[in-house]
C-alpha cells in the first residue's frame, strides 16, 4: 500500500516539476533506494515501523525536489490553512523546508538503520543506539559531499539549485546538526521504550559494552597470523 501511494505522489509531482533538471538530480538516490528496497524485500524485509518511516521521509522528499527545495510555499500554505505565517512567527528569513527535511532524515531513518544494524550486524545493547546515530551522521555527511559535487560538476543555476544554500556560508554545517539532532531524539525514544519493556535491557547493555576479545590487534594480530604455529602453542 504505501509503495503503491508514494509511486502516484512521486508520478504526480512528477509531472510538471518547477525544474526538471533539479528534480532528476533530486530523485536519483531516490530511485536507487526504491531498487535496494524492492530487491531486498524477501532477503530483509523491514517491519511495517520502518517502511512506514522511510515511506514519510520521501513522500516529504518529493515535495522538496517537485518545487525544488529553496521555493517550497509552506508559508503561503500556513496562511492560506492556518491564517498564520511561519516565517514571521518563528523570524525566519529564508525557506527553511530543507532545513525540516534533514531534520525528518534522521527522525526517520534511524530506526530503520537500527533494524539493519540489529538483523544484520547482530549488534546488541548499546552499539544498538549508537551505531544507528553514527551512521545516520555519516550519511547525512556523505550526502552534503555529493551536493558540493554535483554542484561543482553542473554549475550554473542548477547546481546552485541543487545545493540550496540560499546565500547560507554553514548551510551544510547546520542540515548535518539537525539531521544528527533528529536521529538523537529517534534513537533516545527507542532506547526509552526499550528500556521500560525489554526485562534484559541492563544486563544487555552491560555486556555489551565487555571486552571479549582481550588480544591487541594491529600489530599482534598480523604477527599471529604470520605464525599460526605461536597461536597453537599458546
Amino acid at each position: 500500500m504505501l509503495a503503491v501511494l508514494f509511486a502516484v505522489e512521486f508520478v504526480a509531482l512528477g509531472i510538471a516539476p518547477v525544474s526538471r533538471s533539479t528534480w532528476l538530480l533530486e530523485n536519483a538516490l531516490v530511485v536507487g533506494l526504491g531498487a535496494v528496497l524492492v530487491a531486498g524485500h524477501r532477503v530483509l524485509p523491514f517491519s511495517r515501523v520502518s517502511y512506514t518511516l522511510i515511506f514519510l521521509f520521501l513522500a516529504l522528499h518529493e515535495v522538496g525536489s517537485h518545487y525544488t527545495y529553496s521555493l517550497v510555499p509552506y508559508d503561503a500554505w500556513s496562511r492560506r490553512w492556518l491564517g498564520v505565517s511561519l516565517d514571521e512567527a518563528f523570524g525566519f528569513e529564508r525557506n527553511q523546508f530543507d532545513r525540516a527535511i534533514h531534520f525528518a532524515y534522521g527522525l526517520l531513518f534511524a530506526y530503520p538503520i537500527r533494524e539493519v544494524f540489529l538483523r544484520v550486524a547482530a549488534v546488541r545493547g548499546f552499539w544498538g543506539y549508537f551505531l544507528p546515530l553514527d551512521l545516520t551522521m555519516s550519511t547525512s555527511m556523505i550526502y552534503e559531499l555529493i551536493e558540493w559535487g554535483a554542484a561543482e560538476l553542473f554549475g550554473g543555476e542548477l547546481g546552485q539549485s541543487y545545493l540550496g544554500t540560499q546565500g547560507d556560508v554553514w548551510d551544510a554545517h547546520k542540515d548535518m546538526a539537525l539531521a544528527s539532532l533528529g536521529a538523537l531524539l529517534a534513537m533516545t525514544a527507542t532506547l526509552a521504550i526499550n528500556r521500560a519493556l525489554q526485562r534484559d535491557f541492563a544486563s544487555e547493555w552491560a555486556e555489551s559494552l565487555r571486552v571479549k576479545r582481550p588480544e591487541p590487534l594491529g600489530e599482534d594480530a598480523i604477527a599471529r597470523m604470520l605464525d599460526p604455529a605461536a597461536n597453537d602453542r599458546g
